[in-house]
């Protein structure tokens, strides 16, 4: 099993992310393209097994790290144990989860020296991949570039359209964050009046085409995606006393 100790692990932001990059994408290849051998590696009559990512885009199922602490974070102990007791689909989706919070373990352990702008950056740059969890409950497609933007058009493409379908922005997504933060500068939730912010979550009213920031209609990103076709309060109102 590889180890990388954080002295001599990746120091710069982009090493940080290409080494999150393939470790994403060993479990990814791991819980879709090689599924049935990982799942038969998982067998509940073994002990404590692990899913570990590598960052030369390999995956492994083996024991946790004797040593304590270890060199790196930890990933979810003792995957194996539920297997035969779930769905198989909700198993992998679990462990998709916490690979997931694995991942992001990893990297903000390698980016611990990294200050303020640059852990952000990081962070932005991995927030523009889809997670390994969207990736396996099929919410998002595999292959998606991340950007170097902010992140901010992942919350202005959560506006939908009236067939319930998310508005993908590709033109969006190829410019550049400046652009797209002075583009947006004078758009004003129309609850609280408040300007936009790449930093804040916002979604837009499928009826009135008006944008919220999401704390001010108590919506969150999480319960944007289930949301066919958004109406604001006033149209819902509206709606109501037809």
């Amino acid at each position: 099993m590889e180890m990388a100790s954080i002295s001599s692990g990746p120091r710069t932001v982009e090493e940080i992310f290409k080494d999150y990059s393939g470790r994403r994408e060993g479990i990814i290849r791991a819980l879709i393209y090689d599924v049935d051998e990982f799942y038969a590696l998982c067998d509940p009559e073994k002990d404590n097994l692990c899913l570990y990512g590598h960052p030369n885009e390999t995956w492994e199922v083996t024991l946790p790290a004797e040593e304590v602490p270890p060199e790196l974070p930890e990933p979810a102990l003792g995957i194996n144990f539920a297997r035969d007791g779930m769905n198989r689909k909700d198993w992998l989706s679990l462990v998709a989860v916490h690979s997931d919070s694995w991942l992001l373990s990893v990297a903000f352990y390698f980016g611990a020296r990294l200050n303020r702008n640059e852990r952000k950056r990081l962070f932005s740059l991995i927030n523009d991949l889809p997670t390994v969890f969207e990736v396996v409950s099929e919410r998002k497609p595999v292959k998606e570039k991340p950007s170097a933007d902010s992140g901010s058009k992942p919350r202005l493409s959560t506006k939908r359209s009236s067939d319930g379908q998310v508005k993908s922005n590709s033109k969006l997504a190829d410019e550049s964050y400046g652009e797209d933060d002075e583009e947006h500068s004078e758009t004003l939730c129309g609850s609280c009046g408040g300007n936009y912010s790449a930093d804040e979550f916002w979604i837009g009213c499928d009826i009135c085409e008006r944008w919220f920031h999401g704390k001010c209609v108590k919506i969150t990103p999480a319960k944007a995606e289930n949301i066919k076709q958004y109406k604001c309060p006033s149209c819902s109102l509206k709606r109501g006393r037809q």
